[in-house]
């Protein structure tokens, strides 16, 4: 429920709406970029409890309109917050006019791996490195990834190269750890409903990159982000990275492009796309990356490796720099067609 105050409503009006919403258990907030003043309500309210409240609220001093917001995520609507969100990680805007490029390998296998990664994607325009610590992965005999020596790396070469990083996290007990080395903490697919996992990385306020689950609907996807939201979370952004295909012959995923579109219309957060495991075949991700900036993501994440070959891991999907360095190139003419910025 959205409540609508006139515009220059007087502070007693709009205590008064805060207070007669509080005084039912309800928890008020403040909706920014609306004309009027506007105070939604985030808590479930039943039928019964519903349309007696609207009554109640339009009978108030300065309250003109109450509005029934459809979506069962409210926070994350946007109808509950109608200016789109720009998220900030250190001093990288994503959201804004110009559509941000992450990148770095799968996972961070040693220093000068790391290292040269960094410094291969920085060179080339990406503002983000990514790199995994910790790798879920399918088999227990797969890497697992260097863990507290790979936080360690990334903290490293944050700092050495000056590139913002985000990294994995799977645990809800180490999301105060991991987000004492890196910038951005992402939630995998995997763990798009590890709801102990969501409230954990909500209430750290630290930004976060959530993928959607490979059968995920976006309403269920979205309610995932609602849980980041709730428990505090304000830097949030949604990263569509392809569902089940109908036949693995040929791709690893379905990188749904009618989500992103879509996405942005119902959310007010910003959304890119993870071409590399979107289709999972390198030679293959050029194209879908492209597609994903025509088609509105605010940027795309993609898998470079300096030696795809002899990674160890999703070494199949990686770009190798030179590839990469072209993938750049073509990207800032995608996104000048659509009134966007690659830079």
């Amino acid at each position: 429920m959205i409540v609508l105050l006139q515009k220059g409503a007087p502070q007693d009006q709009v205590d008064t709406v805060i207070n007669v919403i509080e005084k039912r258990g309800m928890q008020p907030v403040n909706m920014p970029g609306e004309e009027n003043i506007a105070i939604g309500i985030t808590s479930f309210i039943s039928p019964e409890v519903r349309y007696p409240l609207a009554d109640t609220l339009l009978a108030l001093p300065g309250v003109f309109h109450v509005v029934h917001v459809s979506r069962p995520y409210k926070l994350a609507s946007r109808e509950f917050h109608k200016v789109q969100t720009v998220v900030k990680v250190r001093g990288v805007e994503i959201g804004g006019p110009n559509c941000v490029v992450i990148a770095g390998p799968c996972a961070v296998e040693s220093e000068e791996q790391i290292y040269e990664s960094a410094r291969v994607v920085k060179a080339a325009g990406a503002k983000l490195l990514r790199g995994g610590a910790f790798k879920p992965r399918t088999s227990p005999y797969s890497f697992q990834g260097l863990q507290q020596e790979g936080l360690d790396l990334l903290k490293q070469v944050g700092r050495d190269i000056d590139i913002a990083t985000v990294t994995e996290v799977v645990d809800p007990n180490d999301v105060e750890t991991v987000c004492a080395y890196v910038d951005m903490l992402q939630i995998g697919a995997r763990n798009m409903q590890n709801f102990a996992l969501l409230i954990a990385a909500g209430r750290s306020g630290h930004p976060v990159l959530l993928k959607r689950g490979p059968s995920a609907t976006l309403d269920e996807y979205l309610n995932a982000a609602e849980y980041l939201l709730h428990h505090g979370a304000s830097n949030v952004v949604l990263c569509e990275r392809g569902v089940h295909p109908l036949d693995r012959t040929y791709t690893r995923n379905t990188l749904d492009i009618n989500a992103i579109p879509v996405l942005k219309d119902i959310s007010h957060l910003p959304v890119i796309a993870d071409p590399s495991h979107g289709i999972g075949h390198a030679k293959f991700v050029p194209n879908i990356a492209r597609a994903a900036i025509a088609a509105g993501a605010d940027g795309v994440i993609i898998e470079v490796h300096p030696c795809p070959q002899e990674a160890m891991s999703d070494g199949q999907q990686s770009l190798t720099p030179d590839a990469f360095g072209t993938l750049m190139h073509s990207l800032k003419r995608v996104a000048a067609s659509v009134d966007r910025t690659v830079d």
